[in-house]
């Protein structure tokens, strides 16, 4: 970061803080509201011109030094003419609009209208909502997708290359399905199990960073897991290819597919998924002695920083208990383990077991205890039962990524009216998601503040997709043209300015 950036951040942290204390010192009730307002007039500016998306002109600076815009030409090839737009305009303007704040195709026209957005990315136009969605269309087959997907992890193999050597360590790679709704004339969608007319997308993340590696559309009633052993093993390629030096895959029971089990461990593949309760693992699980079990303490959901405070009051138990509901109680849980050889497959893996003594109520009567059963095949051996349990429940954490996905990005939904036209969406739309992660990762840790450098690292790579854009795209800036070049002058500061700044200076050395 340039001195002359620091000072100025420097002093404006100090002017706000300034303004605070000051405000603090204030003891007295003045008798009026704090937002009392000042009576402002509008006007438009003659000569001035400014964007409220200020952060995406890094992201495009971004997207352009990792290659993004040349890998997308060189492997998608819908357009037999590109008058004036090429494949890489119509992809980068569905994600960039998401990045702006935008959440459908229709908030493109919003965009195109805005003359320093434009001027921002030296664009002379971009797309309308109808012409990007006719470009969604040109995908007819999964081999055009495919290319699109290659294209954007051929980008993320360039954004790792850049991490430190302990990013290599271990990979894990999280597969699950969800649902997103369509309309009365989606093509290819259909009613699933729960009687919703929805498409049935596989996903397929990274869980050390977050980014989708893959996602495939398929109709509301297929299996979770369909394609799943296919998608995989295709991640597992990517990142050894990237250079990770072990690859652990998680799932739910869903993705236990047995057959591939002694594939992947021959591969050198190590795994832990969800299994489903056989009658025969019952028995086993209900035949073990009680010297074989052992207590399953769980880990703290945070470390307390200041002092423990009492804990609140549950008032939907207590809800539940006035209205003589039934309720469940988790009274304890206890681990155990032993090796079980499914029938699809020829080598013995391990199963984990975690058993739960679970209490059904009514009100503050006692119907009856129960013994629940949870199994976990794997094939590592390296760890304790209690850390394959961590991990598998750590695997939870992709839903937190699917509902970004979903509630955040706003790109799993379905706008067009086919299968392939709406997948083609989803990618698009995906690698806004992408975006922000290879933004965190290119975040420069100095030696001298690296502990704080690395955190704030972490948290940018764990944000919120919106608080995100609300930090670091959603920044007014005044775009000012010049003969040779575009300069952007941000216009208000917040507290990640100089994370923005230090991201920039990552962005300059893949130059």
């Amino acid at each position: 970061m340039r001195r002359k950036v620091r000072q100025q951040i420097a002093r404006d942290q100090r002017r706000i803080q300034r303004r605070l204390d000051r405000e603090n010192r204030r003891r007295a009730d003045s008798g009026k509201p704090v937002l009392e307002g000042t009576g402002a007039r509008y006007e438009i500016a003659s000569r001035l011109r400014a964007v409220g998306a200020g952060g995406l002109g890094l992201i495009h600076q971004m997207a352009r030094s990792l290659g993004l815009i040349e890998a997308i030409d060189k492997r998608v090839h819908l357009l037999r003419f590109h008058l004036p737009y090429h494949e890489s305009d119509h992809v980068i303007n569905i994600a960039y609009n998401l990045l702006a704040g935008g959440e459908c195709l229709e908030h493109l026209e919003l965009l195109r209208n805005d003359e320093s957005y434009m001027d921002m990315l030296g664009a002379c136009r971009i797309p309308d909502p109808t012409t990007a969605g006719d470009f969604c269309r040109r995908f007819r087959c999964q081999a055009d997708i495919d290319a699109l997907q290659a294209a954007i992890n051929e980008t993320s193999l360039r954004a790792w290359k850049q991490q430190p050597d302990e990013f290599f360590e271990h990979a894990y790679i999280d597969a699950d399905g969800t649902m997103v709704d369509a309309s009365p004339t989606s093509q290819g969608a259909d009613f699933s199990h729960k009687r919703r007319f929805c498409y049935h997308p596989l996903i397929v993340t990274l869980a050390n960073t977050g980014e989708v590696l893959s996602l495939e559309n398929r109709p509301g009633p297929r299996p979770s897991s369909e394609g799943a052993a296919a998608r995989l093993d295709e991640a597992i390629a990517l990142v050894r290819r990237a250079g990770f030096r072990s690859v652990t895959m998680r799932g739910d029971t869903d993705f236990s597919q047995s057959e591939y089990l002694d594939s992947w461990d021959q591969a050198g593949v190590r795994f832990v998924f969800g299994y489903a309760c056989y009658e025969n693992l019952l028995e086993t699980a209900d035949s073990l002695p009680d010297s074989a079990w052992r207590r399953l303490d769980r880990d703290e959901k945070y470390t307390i920083k200041t002092e423990p405070r009492t804990r609140p009051i549950n008032i939907r138990e207590l809800a539940a208990v006035k209205r003589n509901y039934r309720n469940i109680h988790l009274l304890e849980e206890n681990v155990a383990e032993f090796d079980y050889k499914p029938s699809r497959c020829e080598t013995s893996f391990r199963i984990v077991v975690v058993r739960k003594l679970v209490t059904h109520e009514k009100g503050q009567d006692l119907l009856y205890p129960e013994i629940r059963y949870f199994f976990y095949v794997t094939n590592r051996r390296d760890v304790t039962a209690r850390e394959i349990v961590r991990l598998a429940n750590t695997r939870c954490a992709q839903e937190r990524i699917i509902g970004q996905l979903k509630s955040g990005v706003e790109c799993l939904r379905a706008p067009l009216d086919n299968l392939h036209s709406n997948w083609a969406y989803m990618v698009c739309a995906a690698l806004a998601w992408n975006l922000s992660k290879w933004f965190a990762l290119l975040i420069p840790v100095n030696a001298r503040w690296g502990k704080k450098h690395r955190e704030e690292k972490r948290a940018v790579l764990t944000m919120n997709f919106r608080n995100f854009v609300a930090a670091f795209m959603r920044v007014p800036a005044q775009v000012v043209k010049t003969s040779r070049k575009v300069k952007l002058r941000l216009l208000a500061c917040n507290i990640w300015q100089h994370v923005f700044f230090r991201g920039l200076d990552g962005v300059r050395a893949l130059e």
